[in-house]
């Protein structure tokens, strides 16, 4: 693993220490992590072969990677704040996305150490085949985990920005007619 590996692996774990304090959710503030996969796309996402099982392999961990992301942001409490969307990370999501991303990144260090050889066994024993499908994979994992992250918090944040209470919220607040006239038509 190079330094670039461990600081975007350390990074994509560390962004839920920010987000276990109150925030205001925003989409640009949604999208921290996926700068952080989008670099390491560019690294890492190279052509693979499809063949054997690596489509399994990489189904398997986007799947993982789905599921954990998703989790997390169903887990994460999302409220209204005023004008304003706030969210935080509670010990449920936090412990999601670090099991997602900790474990890939564990993974990852022990493949390229001491794991090497059980790695190299274990894609012989079940046809995984291919120098780069681990880590093409693993990447993968980390995008879609962020994804899907995203997808849900953002969703969440629109729903609350539309509900009815939010809307009178709003009106309040800003003193907005125009808000007030929608929502009572």
């Amino acid at each position: 693993m190079t330094l670039f590996d461990y600081i975007t692996d350390i990074a994509l774990i560390a962004v839920v220490v920010l987000q276990m304090r109150v925030r205001t959710l925003t989409l640009r503030s949604l999208l921290l992590p996926l700068g952080l996969v989008a670099g390491a796309g560019l690294v890492y996402l190279r052509p693979v072969s499809l063949s054997g099982n690596n489509a399994t392999l990489i189904a398997v961990l986007v799947a993982a990677g789905l599921t954990l992301g998703t989790l997390s942001g169903v887990t994460t409490s999302v409220w209204r704040r005023g004008a304003t969307v706030a969210s935080r990370a509670g010990l449920l999501a936090a412990f999601l996305w670090v099991l997602g991303m900790g474990a890939r990144f564990a993974f990852a260090v022990w493949a390229t150490h001491s794991g090497a050889a059980a790695v190299g066994r274990f894609s012989a024993r079940t046809d995984i085949t291919g120098t780069h499908i681990w880590e093409f994979a693993l990447v993968l994992m980390a995008y879609a985990e962020v994804l899907s992250r995203i997808a849900v918090l953002q969703a969440r944040r629109v729903r609350v920005l539309r509900s009815p209470a939010s809307l009178s919220a709003v009106a309040a607040d800003a003193g907005n007619a125009d808000v007030r006239d929608r929502q009572a038509a």
